[in-house]
């Protein structure tokens, strides 16, 4: 299938999922890279209670946190 020819069928609504190899997407800017961070005794006694209020893992709750804070930049 041709570019134009995806691209008027996705603009029509039809599926173009058949055409796609999903198995072997790759979302840019979504591979996970590791950062360690050192954070004074309070906020991890404060963020303890607050993942144990919630019941979700520390680091978790920090990914959401910092998410929240640049979708707003």
């Amino acid at each position: 299938m041709k570019a134009k020819e995806f691209d008027k069928t996705f603009d029509a609504g039809g599926s173009v999922l058949k055409y796609l190899d999903v198995e072997h997407a790759i979302w840019p800017s979504q591979e996970q890279k590791r950062v360690n961070v050192d954070f004074p005794a309070w906020m991890i006694c404060r963020l303890g209670k607050e993942v144990q209020h919630l019941g979700v893992p520390r680091q978790s709750l920090t990914k959401i946190w910092i998410s929240e804070k640049l979708q707003g930049v």
